[in-house]
Protein backbone atom coordinates (compact mmCIF):
# COMPACT_ATOMS: atom_id res chain seq x y z
CA UNK A 1 0.00 0.00 0.00
CA UNK A 2 2.67 2.46 1.01
CA UNK A 3 4.31 1.86 -2.73
CA UNK A 4 1.08 2.60 -3.98
CA UNK A 5 0.90 5.64 -2.64
CA UNK A 6 4.35 6.49 -3.44
CA UNK A 7 3.81 5.97 -6.99
CA UNK A 8 0.64 8.18 -6.84
CA UNK A 9 2.48 10.72 -5.49
CA UNK A 10 5.25 10.22 -8.02
CA UNK A 11 2.97 10.30 -11.16
CA UNK A 12 1.21 13.41 -9.76
CA UNK A 13 4.33 15.43 -9.32
CA UNK A 14 5.61 14.43 -13.25
CA UNK A 15 2.06 15.16 -14.33
CA UNK A 16 2.42 18.88 -12.70
CA UNK A 17 5.14 19.73 -13.97
CA UNK A 18 4.66 18.05 -17.39
CA UNK A 19 1.44 21.02 -17.02
CA UNK A 20 3.68 23.24 -16.41
CA UNK A 21 5.81 23.10 -19.11
CA UNK A 22 6.56 27.38 -20.69
CA UNK A 23 5.37 28.58 -16.94
CA UNK A 24 7.75 30.28 -15.04
CA UNK A 25 8.63 28.28 -11.56
CA UNK A 26 11.24 28.46 -8.75
CA UNK A 27 13.67 26.04 -8.21
CA UNK A 28 15.68 25.96 -4.89
CA UNK A 29 18.37 23.33 -4.96
CA UNK A 30 20.11 21.33 -1.91
CA UNK A 31 23.62 23.61 -2.02
CA UNK A 32 21.12 26.54 -1.67
CA UNK A 33 20.83 27.98 -5.13
CA UNK A 34 17.98 28.89 -6.94
CA UNK A 35 17.38 28.81 -9.96
CA UNK A 36 14.37 31.24 -11.71
CA UNK A 37 13.02 30.61 -14.74
CA UNK A 38 10.51 28.74 -17.24
CA UNK A 39 10.05 25.20 -17.59
CA UNK A 40 11.20 24.28 -21.03
CA UNK A 41 11.01 20.33 -20.02
CA UNK A 42 11.14 17.56 -17.92
CA UNK A 43 11.90 13.89 -18.07
CA UNK A 44 10.88 11.00 -14.96
CA UNK A 45 13.72 11.41 -13.07
CA UNK A 46 12.59 15.20 -12.19
CA UNK A 47 15.81 16.61 -14.21
CA UNK A 48 14.20 20.05 -15.63
CA UNK A 49 15.29 22.33 -18.13
CA UNK A 50 14.89 26.41 -17.83
CA UNK A 51 15.32 29.07 -20.18
CA UNK A 52 15.69 32.67 -19.42
CA UNK A 53 17.49 31.33 -16.01
CA UNK A 54 18.52 33.68 -12.95
CA UNK A 55 20.54 32.29 -10.84
CA UNK A 56 20.76 33.39 -7.01
CA UNK A 57 23.97 31.88 -4.86
CA UNK A 58 23.42 30.36 -1.38
CA UNK A 59 23.81 34.21 0.22
CA UNK A 60 21.76 35.52 -2.02
CA UNK A 61 24.17 38.36 -3.14
CA UNK A 62 25.54 37.06 -6.50
CA UNK A 63 23.09 36.52 -9.45
CA UNK A 64 23.81 34.92 -12.99
CA UNK A 65 22.00 35.38 -16.25
CA UNK A 66 21.45 32.28 -18.03
CA UNK A 67 19.86 31.70 -21.72
CA UNK A 68 19.45 27.98 -20.56
CA UNK A 69 20.25 25.53 -17.55
CA UNK A 70 19.78 22.38 -16.81
CA UNK A 71 19.01 20.71 -13.49
CA UNK A 72 19.52 17.41 -12.33
CA UNK A 73 15.95 16.17 -9.93
CA UNK A 74 18.24 14.99 -7.72
CA UNK A 75 19.93 17.82 -6.67
CA UNK A 76 16.27 19.83 -5.99
CA UNK A 77 15.10 20.79 -2.80
CA UNK A 78 11.71 22.22 -3.68
CA UNK A 79 9.64 23.95 -6.81
CA UNK A 80 7.05 27.53 -6.62
CA UNK A 81 5.15 26.75 -9.27
CA UNK A 82 2.39 29.08 -10.20
CA UNK A 83 -1.37 28.30 -8.63
CA UNK A 84 -2.57 28.23 -12.07
CA UNK A 85 -0.78 25.89 -13.17
CA UNK A 86 -1.85 23.62 -10.40
CA UNK A 87 -5.81 24.23 -11.05
CA UNK A 88 -5.27 23.41 -14.56
CA UNK A 89 -3.95 19.67 -12.73
CA UNK A 90 -7.39 19.99 -10.63
CA UNK A 91 -9.47 20.39 -13.54
CA UNK A 92 -7.51 17.98 -15.52
CA UNK A 93 -8.08 15.05 -12.42
CA UNK A 94 -11.13 15.96 -11.90
CA UNK A 95 -12.57 15.48 -16.13
CA UNK A 96 -10.45 12.21 -16.26
CA UNK A 97 -12.17 11.06 -12.96
CA UNK A 98 -15.59 12.03 -14.64
CA UNK A 99 -14.88 10.09 -17.83
CA UNK A 100 -14.57 6.49 -16.04
CA UNK A 101 -18.46 6.53 -14.56
CA UNK A 102 -18.85 4.01 -16.70
CA UNK A 103 -16.20 1.44 -16.26
CA UNK A 104 -16.96 -1.78 -14.30
CA UNK A 105 -14.45 -2.84 -11.80
CA UNK A 106 -13.39 -6.55 -9.99
CA UNK A 107 -15.32 -8.46 -12.78
CA UNK A 108 -14.31 -11.28 -14.39
CA UNK A 109 -11.42 -11.31 -16.18
CA UNK A 110 -9.87 -8.21 -14.28
CA UNK A 111 -7.14 -8.69 -11.75
CA UNK A 112 -8.84 -7.16 -8.22
CA UNK A 113 -10.14 -9.16 -5.23
CA UNK A 114 -10.59 -12.81 -6.10
CA UNK A 115 -10.45 -12.15 -9.77
CA UNK A 116 -7.29 -13.13 -10.60
CA UNK A 117 -5.59 -15.92 -12.95
CA UNK A 118 -6.91 -19.09 -13.34
CA UNK A 119 -9.92 -20.65 -14.18
CA UNK A 120 -13.28 -19.91 -12.36
CA UNK A 121 -13.28 -21.07 -8.29
CA UNK A 122 -9.66 -21.92 -8.33
CA UNK A 123 -7.77 -20.54 -5.77
CA UNK A 124 -4.62 -20.35 -7.10
CA UNK A 125 -2.00 -23.31 -8.32
CA UNK A 126 -2.02 -24.85 -11.28
CA UNK A 127 -5.55 -26.12 -12.97
CA UNK A 128 -6.59 -28.55 -15.45
CA UNK A 129 -4.61 -31.34 -14.49
CA UNK A 130 -0.93 -29.33 -14.74
CA UNK A 131 1.20 -30.58 -11.62
CA UNK A 132 4.84 -29.69 -11.04
CA UNK A 133 7.18 -32.39 -10.94
CA UNK A 134 4.66 -35.38 -12.68
CA UNK A 135 5.80 -36.99 -15.52
CA UNK A 136 3.38 -35.39 -18.80
CA UNK A 137 1.77 -39.24 -19.70
CA UNK A 138 1.90 -39.77 -24.08
CA UNK A 139 -1.55 -41.32 -25.19
CA UNK A 140 -0.44 -44.92 -24.97
CA UNK A 141 -0.12 -44.00 -21.39
CA UNK A 142 3.66 -44.09 -21.21
CA UNK A 143 5.36 -41.12 -19.56
CA UNK A 144 7.52 -38.69 -22.16
CA UNK A 145 11.44 -39.83 -21.96
CA UNK A 146 12.85 -36.69 -20.25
Amino acid sequence: MKDLIKNDVFSASVTLLRTAQNHPMLVELKNGETYNGHLVNCDNWMNINLREVICTSRDGDKFWRMPECYVRGSTIKYMRIPDEVIDMVKEETLSKGRGRGDIKRGGMGQRGRGGGRGTFGSRGGRSGGQSRGVAHQRPGGRPKPN
